[in-house]
């Protein structure tokens, strides 16, 4: 019963305030939600002081629900399959190795770019904390949030090779992010000295390729299943079945959940596929429920995202190393793009100024915050989260506020080759 109450308060609360925010403040739904979710907290701090019912049921809510298991085990899967089943698959072909260049080197050198900057800066407020904990840090700050993005590029016309370019990375380096994060992670459990390099190319091999495999393997599975048959409810049902079996499997056999599913709902939502193995009536049934999936756990996380304020330490020292983090994470983040920019923006005709939009649209989200509420005590837990939900809020409600308007301004007078 009580994870039915919590379900059923958590749709109810995201039901009010989305309608609040479609209604009133017409912002994207993912800066509407947060923004909403965090005054209405705010609010309850002070309502507490008079009566304490209602911080009371939002404590409730926030200690009873894992908020690290729920996304990372259970919602990312279906968040990322619905992302990729709706991605421009032949663009991202076109894109394909910027893509696999910004979601794999690019999230490996912002990781080490945020550690160190970090490591080099907290002594400045007096905290002495480990490399590798910088460096945990670094892993879990990197990945942005295709989710929080897309529908912010879509409002503001973006070109589709742009906005394939940072969604396409977006799918991919929350998998590989997370990979990252548990490799270091374990290093630092078992200390540098006790961890092989050949134990860490070994996890993080298994994890990424063994991940790949089984979204192709899953991908072709389904394909076959639905092409073989005509009939959308039974369709719909596979993809559901694809998305919590694999999941199961991955974890099973500790592969990335995240990038079979990524993978899987590429081949899936491809032409390719779409034509051949589903029909007209299937292929929309398809994508209205994936849609509808993607929009509710989406409106869900959003309210918890504003809800996590509850298990945060307001003190002084990590609210200002939070505000250092926030320009430390973008200038990082610009700095892993330069290279690969650099190298391919000629080749496939990138927009101009593409490594500044990148930057300013890499918004952070819910798998920041997941992989934070992960870290042990020992590994400056309370420092970090609130380091961690500064950089999230800030970028969701500040560059997601922006990043349209620098879209525009930037892509305005451009060429007709660009905007293909």
């Amino acid at each position: 019963m009580d994870y039915f109450f919590i379900i059923s308060v958590l749709v109810t609360i995201s039901a009010i305030f989305g309608y609040i925010n479609v209604r009133f403040l017409k912002l994207p739904n993912a800066i509407g939600l947060m923004l909403i979710t965090i005054l209405f907290t705010i609010g309850v701090f002070g309502i507490s002081y008079f009566n304490s019912t209602l911080l009371d049921a939002e404590k409730y809510i926030i200690t009873h629900i894992d908020f690290k298991e729920v996304l990372l085990d259970i919602m990312l899967s279906f968040l990322l399959f619905a992302g990729a089943l709706h991605t421009n698959f032949n663009q991202l072909k076109v894109q394909k190795w910027p893509v696999l260049v910004f979601s794999t080197l690019g999230v490996l050198f912002s990781t080490f770019l945020v550690g160190f900057a970090i490591y080099c800066l907290l002594p400045v407020l007096g905290m002495e904390v480990k490399l590798v904990y910088c460096l945990l840090f670094g892993a879990l700050i990197s990945p942005t949030d295709p989710i929080a993005v897309l529908s912010i590029l879509k409002q503001a016309g973006a070109p589709k090779k742009l906005e394939t370019k940072i969604v396409g990375e977006s799918l991919f380096n929350d998998g590989v992010g997370v990979v990252v994060f548990l490799t270091i992670f374990k290093i630092a459990q078992l200390g540098g000295d006790h961890v092989e390099a050949m134990d860490v190319i070994k996890l993080f091999s298994q994890e990424v390729i063994g991940g790949v495999l089984l979204g192709f393997l899953l991908g072709w599975i389904t394909f076959r299943l639905m092409k073989s048959i005509d009939d959308y409810d039974i369709e719909v049902i596979i993809t559901l079945a694809t998305v919590m079996a694999g999941t199961l499997i991955a974890h099973k056999l500790h592969f990335s959940a995240p990038l079979a599913m990524v993978t899987a709902g590429l081949i899936v939502g491809n032409d390719t596929v779409r034509n051949s193995a589903m029909s007209k009536i299937t292929e929309n049934y398809v994508d209205k429920f994936w849609e509808l999936i993607d929009i509710l756990l989406n409106t869900i996380l959003f309210v918890l995202i504003g809800m996590e304020m509850l298990v945060l330490s307001f003190e002084t020292s990590y609210l200002v190393a939070g505000l250092i983090a926030v320009p430390v994470v973008l200038v990082c983040r610009y700095l892993s793009l330069i290279l690969p920019v650099k190298f391919f923006e000629k080749k496939l005709n990138f927009v101009p100024r593409t490594n500044l939009i990148m930057t300013w649209g890499g918004l952070r989200g819910g798998i920041s915050i997941a992989l934070a509420l992960g870290l042990t005590q020992d590994m400056n837990r309370d420092l970090f989260l609130v380091m961690t939900y500064i950089v999230v809020v800030f970028s969701i409600l500040v560059q997601g506020l922006t990043v349209g308007r620098l879209v525009k301004k930037v892509t305005q007078d451009l060429d007709p080759v660009y905007l293909e």
